[in-house]
């Protein structure tokens, strides 16, 4: 059975469990499972060198934006009005088939903008070219998720499903739960506060399954299941997505309005050009990026090159 099939009987395994006190340690055992086969699944293949053919670009200027989103939802045409960079554009799907970058000049700073192929449901299992589309978002600052703002809503669900299961955090902060392994002394359980979703049971348990028998584990918030798995796993992403609700042209002012309301979404129409000014002005802010103008000793202050700083800041909850 390969590591796809195994996967799937996991889940179809946690769909027929009935969640309740008597069945979490068990739910908590196949989700850790379920991780450590994904990981197996992002592993190249054994007496590989792990290199293959993908379409990652040199990364330029002061930082890198990536554009995911089904075929057909515009990101084609945003790379174009952005950066003035052609990226082929056409009413039938898949028209990119590599990675297109361009450069957005936006105050004082150059940014990356990367068009990459669109990707489909099962991209993290290596459907279509999933696997290098997501390695390419891997190395970029933020995401920027263009959706077609006339299609269900589940297209959303269905991209972070896909971005989660590789290990890429959206618009999370990493989990205040420190872990270390240790080469003897057991398993250390502490918290800093009262947990109501993990327990000193469970925290073995997880361990357990990934064969670590000596480590020390302080929780300092109310963690969940998949976050100690995900510390555990030590290779996630945490990352800034903006969602970007394009053609909205096609749909009426109350749907607008609605998405728009929206956390961390930005609704735009590359047809008629609207809203992408507001689009730029979220992308800075999501950034972090910071211009410092430096002033030679006697002279006037140089306000031509900046340098550019980036702010390391988490989401507030």
């Amino acid at each position: 059975m390969g590591i796809i099939e195994k996967i799937k009987e996991i889940e179809a395994e946690m769909a027929r469990t009935q969640k309740n006190k008597a069945t979490e340690y068990h739910l908590g055992q196949l989700k850790a499972k379920i991780a450590k086969l994904r990981t197996q699944l992002l592993e190249p293949p054994k007496g590989s060198s792990g290199a293959g053919e993908g379409f990652e670009v040199t990364k330029f200027g002061h930082g890198r934006v990536a554009l995911i989103g089904f075929p057909s939802v515009g990101k084609s045409t945003l790379l174009t009005l952005l950066t003035g960079t052609h990226s082929e554009a056409a009413s039938y799907e898949f028209t990119t088939l590599t990675c297109i970058p361009g450069i957005i000049h936006y105050n004082d700073t150059k940014i990356q903008l990367l068009d990459l192929p669109g990707i489909i449901e099962g991209a993290s299992e290596g459907k279509g070219r999933g696997r290098q589309v997501i390695a390419v978002s891997k190395s970029s600052d933020i995401v920027l998720m263009v959706l077609d703002a006339s299609k269900s809503e589940g297209h959303r669900q269905i991209l972070t499903k896909e971005l989660e299961a590789v290990g890429l955090r959206l618009n999370k902060r990493p989990p205040q739960i420190y872990f270390k392994k240790k080469k003897t002394g057991g398993i250390s359980f502490n918290s800093t506060l009262p947990l109501t979703h993990v327990d000193e049971k469970l925290c073995y348990q997880i361990l357990h399954e990934y064969k670590i028998h000596n480590a020390e584990v302080l929780f300092r918030e109310d963690a969940t299941v998949d976050d100690l798995i995900d510390v555990i796993e030590g290779n996630r992403k945490y990352m800034k997505c903006v969602y970007v609700y394009n053609k909205i042209d096609v749909i009426g002012i109350d749907d607008v309005d609605k998405l728009a309301r929206q956390p961390n979404s930005v609704v735009i129409s590359c047809n008629l050009k609207l809203n992408l000014d507001r689009l730029l002005a979220r992308m800075w802010e999501e950034m972090g990026l910071v211009r410092v103008y430096t002033k030679p000793q006697g002279q006037q202050p140089d306000f031509t090159e900046p340098v550019v700083l980036s702010v390391v800041c988490y989401i507030s909850f």
